[in-house]
């Protein structure tokens, strides 16, 4: 696999601050170029406030089709598209964009579909599943949204801010999602469990669930990347769960963006 830089190419920067660590740029380039597309992403530094004249900028340059949003531009990027996928209204935030036909910005949001993605990757059932989702912040939303979207029987949501779960849960019921309720953080009788919380980037963070209630018919995920096994992967296995770590959620992340890419009008 080979990436080519020519006339052709194909732009798709990620916008951030700071991104001096940031390794996607990379990542995904090299799986453009094994998908057959002539497209770079490349790093790009916006400061948090100059975000809407860098779009701007973009939308000028032709050979720019898109681009991606870290942080802190998730959700103020949601109002520089003039559209947006159903996760991404729901949530008001947009972590991916692609041209419309008439140049404007169409924004999704990328992170259900991809810790889903690397759950079936790894063995999951998610059709007719019982989903436990462990925190209801802008992953875990996205997360309970794809569960529900690729057929899960019942989606739990449970967070430290009660107010948080709620109001998850409401917003789904308004758009008539009945499969959707705010629960605890005991993981017995589910079918998947989600960690979509921080809990585990740090040496000493406590596991968010009680792992003495997990049992080898579980599978169990976690969004947290770059820092190996965490204590819940770790004892998840000792309970003899399947598992798909963040890293595994990174990699699927490559082929979620891709697919929003190839979308495109162009």
């Amino acid at each position: 696999m080979t990436i080519n830089l020519n006339g052709e190419t194909r732009l798709f920067p990620l916008l951030g601050d700071p991104v001096a660590y940031v390794r996607s740029p990379d990542w995904l380039s090299r799986r453009m170029a094994e998908r057959g597309l002539n497209m770079i992403s490349i790093p790009l530094e916006v400061p948090d406030g100059c975000l809407a004249e860098v779009i701007e900028g973009l939308a000028a340059i032709k050979n720019v089709d898109g681009f991606s949003l870290t942080m802190p531009h998730k959700h103020t990027g949601f109002k520089h598209c003039a559209t947006h996928s159903e996760a991404s209204q729901l949530l008001s935030a947009v972590s991916a964009a692609r041209r419309n036909p008439d140049g404007s910005w169409h924004g999704h949001t990328t992170d259900g579909d991809a810790f889903v993605k690397a759950q079936l990757d790894h063995g999951a059932t998610v059709e007719n599943a019982r989903v436990l989702v462990i925190g209801a912040g802008g992953a875990g939303s996205a997360i309970a949204i794809s569960m529900l979207n690729h057929g899960a029987a019942e989606v739990a949501i449970h967070d430290i801010e009660p107010g948080l779960a709620d109001g998850l849960v409401k917003r789904l019921a308004a758009r008539g999602e009945n499969r959707v309720v705010v629960g605890d953080n005991h993981p017995a009788g589910f079918d998947l469990i989600c960690n979509a919380t921080p809990l585990g980037m740090k040496e000493g963070d406590p596991v968010p669930l009680d792992t003495s209630q997990l049992d080898s018919t579980m599978f169990v995920g976690d969004v947290v990347a770059g820092h190996g096994s965490t204590p819940l992967i770790s004892a998840a296995r000792e309970a003899g769960c399947q598992t798909a770590d963040g890293d595994a959620m990174v990699i699927a992340v490559l082929d979620v963006m891709c697919d929003f890419l190839e979308k495109s009008w162009r």
